[in-house]
């Protein structure tokens, strides 16, 4: 037990995890502020092309992933914001990155079966396989999101609850837009590394939904998809190791726990709902009176 605690290869999994999760909390919440649940995906699957491009190189797959995932959001980024409603353009750089994805895999599983065993970690995630220089690299691309994002926050909080009223005081609306894409493909990047790329909601988007859900005001609501984020994978990694039946990943429970977490959740949406609908019938019906 002393030697389990003290491997490399578990708290490689703890702290990769942990970058993941973070990243994917402050990220998320500004996803699903900004109804770009879609994009988030998309990104992911293009990182999973980039990783199976960068293993077939011979280079770090996480670099793979953010660098396929930066020059998508080149041109995704082009379409502003105009993104959301862009979901034909979306999917076709999708399957475009899908494409590639497999044609790389295919190539680097020719060279033998743990290449292939390689190959469904990247679609359904592989802490075991972390490598001390992927936990450092997650661990920078954590810093740097956090950091953008604390000090963009309540500009980009601004251009995602009200894009026009935020653009008529002045604020950098499209600037704004392209920089959280430049975030959302840092963190996708991380997540697939921790849950796949078939898994990343898990982390991306779950945990900041169920927190918008609780919560109103959006520090709460940050703080909570960050919590939520570390504690769902964290939970995941725990059952991982010390569930004994078989070799259950931990991207399974994550991927349980983060659907759980949001049905939970989806009651306390509805009732801030009827509050909202509420509180507006009351401003209606009280000048009458």
């Amino acid at each position: 037990m002393t030697s389990f605690w003290t491997s490399a290869l578990f708290w490689n999994a703890v702290a990769g995890a942990t970058a993941a999760a973070l990243t994917a909390g402050a990220a998320g919440f500004f996803l699903s502020l900004r109804a770009l649940a879609f994009t988030g995906e998309a990104l992911t699957d293009i990182g999973f092309a980039g990783a199976s491009g960068a293993a077939l190189a011979g280079v770090n797959p996480l670099a793979g992933m953010a660098g396929f995932s930066l020059l998508a959001v080149l041109g995704l980024g082009s379409l502003n914001d105009r993104l959301k409603g862009r979901d034909i353009e979306t999917g076709m750089v999708l399957s475009l990155a899908l494409g590639l994805g497999v044609l790389f895999l295919n190539l680097s599983t020719q060279s033998g079966a743990s290449h292939a065993s390689w190959g469904l970690g990247l679609l359904f995630g592989s802490l075991a396989s972390i490598t001390t220089g992927s936990v450092i690299l997650a661990g920078v691309f954590c810093a740097v999101s956090l950091t953008v994002l604390a000090v963009l926050f309540r500009p980009l909080l601004f251009a995602s609850l009200d894009p026009i009223l935020a653009q008529s005081r002045g604020v950098p609306v499209k600037a704004l837009a392209l920089g959280f894409l430049l975030i959302l493909a840092l963190a996708a990047s991380v997540t697939l590394m921790v849950v796949g790329a078939l898994l990343t909601s898990a982390l991306l988007i779950a945990p900041a939904t169920a927190a918008l859900n609780f919560f109103r005001r959006p520090y709460q609501a940050l703080a909570a998809s960050l919590m939520f984020a570390v504690g769902i994978a964290w939970v995941g990694l725990a059952a991982a190791f010390f569930i004994p039946v078989g070799h259950i990943p931990a991207s399974f429970f994550m991927a349980i726990l983060s659907a759980l977490l949001y049905f939970v959740s989806l009651p306390a949406r509805s009732q801030r709902r009827r509050d909202t609908c509420g509180c507006q019938h009351s401003r209606e019906v009280t000048p009458k009176e």
